[in-house]
């Protein structure tokens, strides 16, 4: 829809913000649509897709942005300093990129968490009679997969998407929600996409030919980022273990 608007209406060809903002809305749909599926699947509250207390846990949520907020933006600053092909934005295009990138790529980095660490990580984890070994092949098996699904095989580039995804994954089994988890990949995703646009980087090239980008070391370095907060998690749940019911937070 949005490529025909651009086509017919806007007389617009390649990547545009109006493909952009859909491409994002497309994703924080995943939101709804996995909550309502669950709710068909497994006969629970769609609430319960938040976190194991049942509601989205907004202290949470809000602890995680002050803290580990910075460290992964800092980290995603990094990348953008390696020399690239710089192509020619319009200024109604970048404050454009800019406000759907700041609004609505939140949205789409939360519907994916919602979706794959949040939907896709439960149903696999009911494949097992135990919790451990379910959230072992949850972890597995949802980090590979749409790890893959991204269209690379570079070993810089598939290495820092495993790395991502199984850190949000093992925080969201750690935390026993997904609020983290959507703390980190909104960054992660606003950082690179609003820095991209502000250099002016082909963005569109990139996400559709993401098997020949050729990575660097740099991309990398938020995987040591998001290692590092990964660790940290786990080492402040260790006496608990993993959150698994509601009266883990009274």
């Amino acid at each position: 829809m949005a490529a025909a608007i651009d086509t017919h209406i806007l007389g617009r060809t390649g990547f545009t913000p109006v493909q952009f903002a859909a491409g994002a809305i497309s994703l924080a749909l995943l939101i709804p649509y996995s909550m309502l599926l669950q709710r068909w699947l497994y006969g629970v509250p769609a609430r319960s897709l938040h976190s194991v207390a049942g509601c989205f846990r907004f202290g949470v949520f809000g602890r995680a942005l002050l803290v580990f907020g910075p460290l992964v933006l800092v980290a995603m600053s990094v990348g953008p300093m390696v020399p690239d092909d710089r192509i020619p934005w319009s200024t109604g295009d970048l404050v454009a990129f800019f406000v759907i990138g700041m609004t609505l790529i939140p949205l789409a980095a939360a519907g994916e968490e919602y979706g794959v660490r949040g939907l896709m990580f439960r149903v696999i984890g009911s494949w097992t009679r135990r919790s451990l070994p379910g959230a072992i092949l949850g972890i597995a098996l949802t980090t590979v997969l749409f790890s893959l699904f991204h269209g690379t095989l570079d070993p810089y580039i598939l290495g820092s998407y495993l790395v991502l995804f199984g850190a949000m994954a093992t925080i969201t089994w750690r935390t026993g929600g997904l609020e983290v988890a959507v703390v980190l990949h909104a960054v992660y995703n606003v950082s690179a996409l609003v820095l991209a646009t502000t250099l002016h980087l082909d963005v569109g090239g990139d996400l559709g030919s993401r098997g020949e980008i050729v990575g660097t070391p740099a991309n990398l370095v938020p995987s040591a980022a998001l290692a590092i907060i990964t660790a940290g998690i786990c080492w402040t749940t260790r006496k608990s273990g993993p959150l698994v019911h509601a009266r883990d937070f009274e």
